[in-house]
C-alpha cells in the first residue's frame, strides 16, 4: 500500500522526475487520476471547518481555490521543474498576469526582453502602464544594457528562446545579474518544457508555462501554470490569484495530466521532425534564414537539453507570403502550437493588427518571417507540402 502524503506538501517528492508517478499515490491509486468535478467540499464538524478557515489545516474549501485534480497537476509541474510549489490558471496569460501583479505596485519598474509574447507586451505597456508601472525593454544579448537597466527594477522577465524570432538568452548570466541587483526573475518556459530546460536550476526564481502548448499536447485545453518557491506562490495566493478568478477547471487539469503522460515521447518526435525540416529549409533557395535555436552559437543553448518543434524561417523577397500559405495542403494556418497538427503563422498577418501595439512593429519583424510549429505528422509529408508551396509562391 502506498503511504499517504499531504497533496499540499511537495516534501521529498521534489526531486522526483517521473511523469507517471502521482504526487498523492494513496489518493490516486487509479491508473489515471480521477476528476474531482465538484465546486465545493464539506466538513464533518464545525471544528474541522474552523481549522481550515483559521489556517490550521489546508483542507479543500472551494474549487476556485484548491481542487485535488488541479493540485495534482500543479505539484507535478513543480516537481518536474525542481520547484517547491505551483499554481495553475485558466490560461498562460492569466498565469503571467497574476504573477506580475503579485510582484509589482504602482510606480515600480519592470525589465523585459524584447520580442516577448505579444499579449505580455500589451499587458506591460497598456494595462500596467495605466497602473503606473513602467517597462524597460532590453536586448538580452547586450549584457551591459541589461546590467544598467536592472538597479531599482522589481522584476526581470525572460523567455528562452524568445517568441516568434527565437532569440536565445544566457539565463545563467542574466539571473546572476538580477540576483546581484535584488531583482526577481520570471521566465516563460513553454517552448522548452521542464524536460528540455529547468530554469530554476540556473538561478531563475519563477517559471511560467502556457500549458495549452506542449504540456497538454492535444490542442484541446487552454491553461497556464506558474511554479517557484513556497514564498513566491504564497505571495501569488495572497495578492492576485483569489481576486483575478482565473482558476483552472478540474476537467482541464485532468486533460493536462493525461497529456503529461506522453510528453517525453511527443517532444522527441517534435524535436526529430523539427530538426530535419529546419535543416532542409536552411538549404532551400527560397529560404533566406532559419530561426532555430539549434543553429545559433549562443550561450543560451547551454541550458537547453533538447529542441522543441517550434521555430521560424524567413522567405526570400521573391516568395509571396500569402501565396505560399494558401498553397499549403497538409500544413494548416493557425495560432498556438504544441499539438499534433503542423501550423504556420506569417508575421505579415500580425503586422496588420489595427492598434499596432505589437512587438513585431516595436522591435522589428520582417513580413517575410513565418513561424512554423512542426506537429506529429510524417515529416516527409510535411517536406513535400513545403516544397510545392514554395514553388507555387514565386512571384
Amino acid at each position: 500500500m502506498n503511504k499517504s502524503i499531504n497533496p499540499h506538501d511537495l516534501g521529498a517528492h521534489a526531486i522526483a522526475d517521473d511523469l507517471f508517478t502521482p504526487v498523492d499515490p494513496a489518493a490516486f491509486n487509479a491508473v489515471s487520476p480521477p476528476i474531482f468535478q465538484t465546486s465545493l467540499f464539506t466538513y464533518d464538524s464545525y471544528e474541522a471547518m474552523e481549522d481550515v478557515f483559521a489556517g490550521r489545516s489546508r483542507n479543500y474549501i472551494y474549487s476556485r481555490g484548491d481542487n485535488p485534480t488541479v493540485r495534482e497537476f500543479e505539484l507535478l509541474i513543480a516537481r518536474l521543474e525542481g520547484a517547491e510549489d505551483g499554481r495553475a490558471f485558466s490560461s498562460g496569460t492569466a498565469a503571467i498576469t497574476s504573477t506580475i501583479l503579485s510582484l509589482v505596485e504602482a510606480g515600480d519598474r519592470v525589465v523585459a526582453v524584447r520580442h516577448l509574447y505579444n499579449d505580455v507586451y500589451r499587458l506591460l505597456v497598456k494595462l500596467l502602464g495605466r497602473l503606473g508601472v513602467t517597462v524597460d525593454f532590453v536586448d538580452p544579448s547586450d549584457h551591459d544594457e541589461v546590467r544598467k537597466a536592472l538597479p531599482g527594477a522589481k522584476l526581470l522577465y525572460l523567455e528562452n528562446p524568445s517568441s516568434f524570432v527565437f532569440e536565445l538568452q544566457d539565463i545563467v548570466a542574466l539571473s546572476a545579474m538580477a540576483k546581484e541587483a535584488v531583482v526577481t526573475t520570471v521566465i516563460d518556459n513553454s517552448w522548452a518544457t521542464p524536460l528540455f530546460q529547468k530554469p530554476i536550476q540556473h538561478g531563475v526564481d519563477i517559471v511560467i508555462h502556457a500549458a495549452s502548448k506542449y504540456l497538454g499536447g492535444h490542442s484541446d485545453t487552454v491553461a497556464g501554470v506558474v511554479v517557484g518557491s513556497k514564498e513566491a506562490m504564497a505571495r501569488i495566493n495572497a495578492t492576485s490569484y483569489p481576486y483575478v478568478g482565473a482558476k483552472l477547471s478540474p476537467f482541464e487539469a485532468w486533460l493536462l495530466l493525461r497529456g503529461m503522460r506522453t510528453l517525453r515521447v511527443r517532444l522527441k518526435e517534435h524535436e526529430r521532425s523539427g530538426l530535419l525540416l529546419a535543416d532542409r529549409l536552411k538549404q532551400h533557395a527560397a529560404i533566406a534564414r532559419v530561426r532555430h535555436p539549434a543553429f545559433q552559437d549562443h550561450p543560451g543553448r547551454a541550458t537547453l537539453s533538447g529542441y522543441a518543434g517550434l521555430f521560424a524561417f524567413d522567405l526570400t523577397p521573391d516568395i509571396d507570403v500569402a501565396r505560399f500559405v494558401n498553397a499549403l495542403r497538409e500544413i494548416r494556418l493557425g495560432v498556438s502550437w504544441g499539438g499534433p497538427e503542423t501550423l504556420v503563422v506569417p508575421a505579415k498577418v500580425a503586422l496588420q493588427i489595427p492598434d499596432r501595439m505589437t512587438t513585431f512593429i516595436r522591435f522589428g519583424v520582417s513580413e517575410q518571417t513565418v513561424r512554423f510549429a512542426v506537429g506529429l505528422e510524417e515529416p516527409e509529408l510535411l517536406w513535400s507540402d513545403l516544397q510545392q508551396a514554395l514553388h507555387a509562391a514565386r512571384r
